[in-house]
């Protein structure tokens, strides 16, 4: 019997991945997609991804996408009170499962988990332990094709903001860098793959600084 599955939908590519790797693991049935979204600028936090291109992914993979508006600015009380509204509601409907893309930061996981202590809902990781230096290769290998959406320019340059990733591109990270940007050094989204049915047609708009990073604004190609 599969446990029913939703997975946290950051629209990059390591979420994109391990929902691909529980889509072919039996022992797990992934029903949907859940993001949360700044209730202000309608973007996913530090991806800075419209809340448009997330529909158009989920449409894309074939799966309902739940957002959950955070408020802007947001307490630790507001978070938590619509988080735990959400966590029920997903209870409610048979939820067994939620499914994160995390690599290897423990004080993230333990958070994750920390959070669905008692409820019924359990955290599953299928990527957790991936070696981080091939990852991104193997991701490539499979179609897989994402653009970085936004960067810390301390730890990568800031040219690399709404470039596609790619060999070349790994290569040219810094020493020190994690491939899958594990440490924040990058975020991505992800438009094709094997995890879509279609790929999704963007181009690149403003590159802004705001807040010490660097965001690359993507948008449909059309529209």
């Amino acid at each position: 019997m599969t446990r029913k599955t939703l997975m946290s939908w950051s629209s990059g590519k390591d979420s994109a991945w391990a929902l691909y790797t529980l889509q072919q693991d039996p022992e797990f049935e992934v029903v949907g997609l859940f993001t949360t979204v700044n209730e202000e600028f309608q973007r996913v936090a530090m991806h800075g991804v419209r809340a448009e291109l997330l529909r158009r992914q989920a449409e894309s993979i074939g799966l309902p996408l739940e957002i959950i508006n955070i408020p802007f600015p947001c307490s630790n009380e507001q978070y938590a009170a619509r988080m735990g509204a959400f966590v029920d509601s997903a209870k409610a409907r048979g939820i067994a499962c939620f499914g994160f893309g995390d690599l290897l930061l423990e004080d993230v996981r333990q958070y994750r988990e920390e959070k669905l202590q008692g409820t019924g809902i359990e955290a599953v990781f299928p990527l957790w332990g991936s070696a981080t230096d091939t990852l991104p290769g193997q991701m490539l290998a499979s179609g897989l094709r994402t653009v970085i959406t936004s960067l810390d320019p301390n730890k990568v340059p800031e040219h690399l903001a709404g470039q596609e990733l790619s060999p070349v591109l790994l290569a040219e990270l810094p020493e020190g860098t994690d491939p899958c940007g594990e440490n924040g050094e990058f975020h991505s989204f992800a438009f094709d793959g094997p995890m879509f049915r279609h790929n999704i047609d963007i181009r690149i708009g403003d590159i802004v600084h705001r807040d010490g990073f660097v965001f690359a604004d993507v948008l449909p190609a059309h529209g």
